[in-house]
């Protein structure tokens, strides 16, 4: 029973950026084994756009993990505050939403949520059915709760506000309205982004304010990167994978993320336990495991997710035939080079010659490619992106530039 608990709470902990209560987390998780006490754990979603990339995901991963260990996931709809606009992290007001859009993007939102999530361990609640209920006197008792000094203490107002830019006083409402869920909903853990603690420790202030006797422990999960393993995932940075996407582009963009952004990926998002991707490190350490035989195995669990089971061992078959049919191997070293690199000392860097005199050599003689496009200018650079190298029909390296 306690190898099981440590094992627990060690998946819990896995990946987060910062526990606030361990030990009151620890509790809970051992009442559930040793007495079979289920407890609450609270993600509040805010329906701003209709699909999901695979950054959102990382807290629906989360959640379903907290479910395997006891827990009755509220899957909170910010139908309410989603009209209003969260200012955390932005450097202007957010554009509220309609009604309309809110609809809108809530059926599209839970259909994707419920490929990670289990269902029968969930409750979808919609703030609009209580916030609208607090009335205008029970706003202004809610807003008691905190002082203008406190407010400013976040970094994104405190930025604004030194820079005399805008802040409407409806933003100043938005934290307490996202700590009043979780006294209504007496949520025992509430989970978010790293940009939302602010608003986070507002639930655990409230509790107490209202008497609640206990206060939420918040669990905050980093941002997950995007392809180019820098930027956070983003749909504006090109840098996504969504999770409509379709299998073969979503096989193709996981088996495209360097060795190194592999393990976070894992993680983040893999349903595998600590024990197994440990196992899988020490093979790819010890060379009898390939990264990318690692990477496929990556990408062919998450598109089994999002597209049904074997829809990813297709998708690996597919990928196959197409490098297959361009004489490229599948299995790859990688190498990263910085921004700006000449093609010559890129060769040797990549151990495809021993000497850039002999990278000119091989130039003149046509044998250099990039994506397999002949290379003849030797004083071609390398900018930020992913290329496959290749010198004569054989040799291939895969180049990463950040």
């Amino acid at each position: 029973m306690e190898t099981k608990i440590k094992e627990a709470i060690a998946e819990i902990q896995r990946g987060t950026a910062e526990i606030i209560d361990d030990t009151r987390l620890e509790k809970l998780i051992r009442n559930y084994f040793e007495n079979n006490e289920i407890f609450y754990v609270k993600a509040g979603f805010d329906p701003t756009a209709p699909d999901l990339h695979l950054g959102h995901t990382v807290l629906l991963q989360k959640l379903a993990l907290f479910q395997k260990y006891g827990a009755r996931v509220q899957f909170l709809i910010g139908d309410f505050t989603a009209m209003i606009g969260d200012p955390s992290g932005k450097n202007a007001m957010r554009k509220p939403l309609s009604k309309e859009d809110v609809l809108k993007n809530i059926e599209s939102y839970t259909t994707q949520a419920f490929k990670i999530l289990d269902k029968e361990k969930t409750d979808v609640v919609y703030n609009d059915d209580w916030l609208q209920k607090l009335g205008s006197s029970g706003i202004i008792q809610l807003a008691s709760n905190l002082t203008v000094a406190r407010m400013l203490e976040r970094d994104d107002f405190s930025k604004r506000y030194a820079s005399n830019t805008p802040i409407a006083v409806s933003e100043f409402i938005y934290p307490l309205l996202q700590g009043y869920d979780s006294v209504h909903l007496q949520s025992d853990i509430e989970i978010g982004g790293t940009d939302q603690k602010f608003n986070l420790l507002m639930g655990r202030q409230l509790q107490k304010v209202y008497n609640l006797k206990k206060q939420q422990v918040v669990l905050m999960m980093p941002i997950l990167e995007g392809l180019d393993g820098v930027q956070k995932m983003s749909k504006s940075l090109g840098n996504y994978i969504g999770v409509t996407d379709e299998p073969n582009d979503m096989f193709g963009k996981v088996l495209s993320i360097s060795d190194e952004l592999m393990w976070r990926y894992f993680e983040l998002l893999s349903s595998k336990t600590l024990k197994e991707i440990e196992e899988m490190k020490e093979g790819v350490e010890n060379k009898t495991l390939h990264p990318k035989k690692v990477k496929e195995l990556l990408a062919i669990e998450i598109v089994d997710r999002y597209h049904g089971l074997g829809a990813g061992s297709n998708a690996a078959e597919e990928f196959t035939k197409i490098f297959a049919k361009k004489d490229i191997p599948t299995e790859l070293d990688e190498y990263i080079l910085e921004n700006g690199t000449g093609i010559l000392q890129a060769m040797v860097d990549c151990n495809l010659v021993p000497t850039t005199s002999q990278a000119r050599r091989d130039m003149k003689g046509g044998a250099v490619k990039i994506d397999q496009e002949k290379i003849e200018d030797d004083k071609y650079c390398f900018e930020a992106g992913e290329f496959i190298l290749q010198k004569g029909k054989k040799n291939f390296v895969k180049v990463i530039v950040k």
